[in-house]
């Protein structure tokens, strides 16, 4: 005689498509394997724990490619397979791959960054947080219900404040982490309530669900649920670094390692994007007129703030190279806002999705390069300064033209002519969308950028000051600059890559 509950039991079941799950289950793996391994591994062999987490990421980052010959769903609903809490379409991949390979480039950096550090680093507990933190961000754009959304959002953002305050002994450090800690968490606090909000109202966690029923909210209700929409976006806009959620950038950049710097930079901003697109143009479209506008004036306040804050860096201050890298990606989370802004004015949301993946590729790209070029002049120059580059092509031509050409990127001139295409991308997305007064700001704040982008630029190549200073390129920072800058110049030689490699299939 069978159970009443048989029935129950079997439709909890699920099957697990693994090959959909494998590029963040390589990463955990590999992160906790590290993390054993450090108790079994003899000090002058810390290093093959490094190498061990490079070639996880590598391996993570090879297995999208048997993802991509079509979509694939696991822990879905019984009896509705189309409602899902993972899926690997083609969004999915493009984030993925945007993490994995930035993951990637940011462990070459730390690979020579925790040798110099002289046993400042613990090696095991390093890598372990940086795989764990990049586990969660490639599970985040695979995330389609608001529940593991905001698990992945966490477990990306946890192992980074340790991470950044790591250092032994380094007051710098552990007030930067402090900050990091503090606002973000009380922006994920704020983002649970709304999501709370969103659940009353609707009565389920999975983003389509939310789509089509918020659509029929009660009318008493109708409040409620633009609160939590509010909510719900501020978690996503301090992971974007957005105004006013931006003021911990600069010292969480400079407090933190160098290669983290970078990691946050790139990998931070694409956990927030992909959490943001997920929310607004797939659970939230009906609402396009709350968050739509709420999101081009945030765009508009952050290029802005972001720009004059990179402006007004002094080349001889302590750190003023990471702190204008800083401010610098501050202003680009602007840039990279005004299409998402864009998907709710426009009446092809897809495409403006896809200006903004495409903008995030260049950038990850250029900025991952330049801080890569950044931590090797910051083994000799600790300071760090922007004047410290001055006459860097007398001591090192191939760094300093390969820096020259990021910066150009970053400024959108020529020959960075996929910084060029991207920005014109994002331009005509906005003016597309009817949002011309965007548009304006915009160009505005590339031509204030072109200022500080430039000026460091002309230092490279300036005379230097006494004899010029030999910088030896450790094996790993070579890769991470080489990688950065084949990306970046193949790219440029065919921007319509990206657009193509961009179509994010979400609708």
């Amino acid at each position: 005689m069978s159970s009443p509950a048989q029935p129950l039991a079997v439709s909890l079941v699920q099957s697990v498509d693994w090959l959909a799950i494998a590029p963040p289950t390589i990463v955990a793996v590999v992160g906790l394997a590290v993390l054993v391994a450090d108790l079994f591994v003899a000090e002058h062999r810390k290093a093959r724990l490094g190498w061990t987490s490079v070639a996880g990421l590598a391996a993570a980052t090879a297995m999208l490619l048997p993802l991509l010959d079509g979509d694939r769903s696991t822990f879905c609903l019984t009896g509705d397979a189309t409602v899902c809490s993972y899926t690997a379409d083609r969004f999915t991949l493009v984030i993925q791959f945007l993490v994995l390979g930035g993951a990637l480039l940011a462990a070459l950096l730390s690979v020579t960054a925790l040798k110099d550090a002289r046993k400042e680093l613990p090696e095991g507990e390093y890598w372990f947080l940086l795989l764990s933190s990049a586990a969660g961000a490639a599970l985040l754009p695979a995330s389609r219900d608001l529940a593991t959304l905001i698990v992945a959002l966490e477990v990306a953002s946890l192992p980074a404040f340790a991470l950044v305050g790591l250092k032994y002994g380094d007051r710098k450090s552990s007030e930067a982490a402090l900050k990091f800690f503090l606002s973000s968490v009380t922006a994920t606090a704020v983002s649970l309530m709304g999501i709370s909000f969103v659940y009353a109202t609707t009565g389920t966690l999975y983003l389509t669900q939310v789509a089509d029923r918020i659509q029929d909210v009660d009318g008493q209700f109708h409040t409620l649920a633009q609160t939590g929409v509010v909510l719900t976006l501020v978690g996503f806009a301090f992971k974007t670094a957005a105004v006013p959620f931006h003021f911990w950038v600069p010292d969480t950049y400079v407090g933190a390692p160098l290669p983290i710097a970078a990691y946050l930079s790139v990998i931070g901003k694409a956990v927030g994007f992909s959490g943001l697109i997920l929310v607004t143009v797939v659970a939230l479209p009906s609402y396009a007129d709350v968050w739509g506008p709420a999101l081009a004036v945030l765009a508009a306040l952050t290029m802005t703030v972001g720009n004059a804050g990179a402006l007004r860096q002094q080349a001889t201050r302590a750190y003023s190279a990471v702190r204008l890298l800083a401010w610098s990606s501050v202003g680009q989370a602007g840039y990279l806002l005004v299409p998402i802004a864009a998907a709710a004015y426009s009446g092809d949301a897809e495409e403006s999705i896809g200006s903004t993946v495409a903008y995030a590729l260049m950038y990850g790209a250029v900025n991952l390069g330049a801080f890569a070029v950044a931590a090797l002049v910051g083994r000799t120059k600790v300071l760090n300064r922007v004047a410290d580059y001055r006459g860097l092509y007398a001591s090192s031509p191939l760094s300093a033209l390969l820096l020259a050409f990021f910066l150009l990127c970053l400024a959108g001139l020529p020959p960075g002519i996929i910084g060029l295409f991207a920005k014109v991308t994002v331009f005509s997305a906005a003016v597309d969308a009817g949002l011309g007064w965007l548009a304006v700001v915009m160009a505005v704040n590339v031509v204030i950028a072109l200022f500080y982008y430039l000026q460091w630029t002309a230092l490279l190549f300036r005379a230097p000051e006494g004899e010029p200073e030999k910088h030896r390129v450790p094996g790993p920072v070579t890769a991470a600059i080489a990688l950065t800058g084949v990306l970046g110049v193949v790219l440029s030689g065919a921007p319509q890559l990206v657009l193509r490699f961009t179509d994010t299939g979400l609708f």
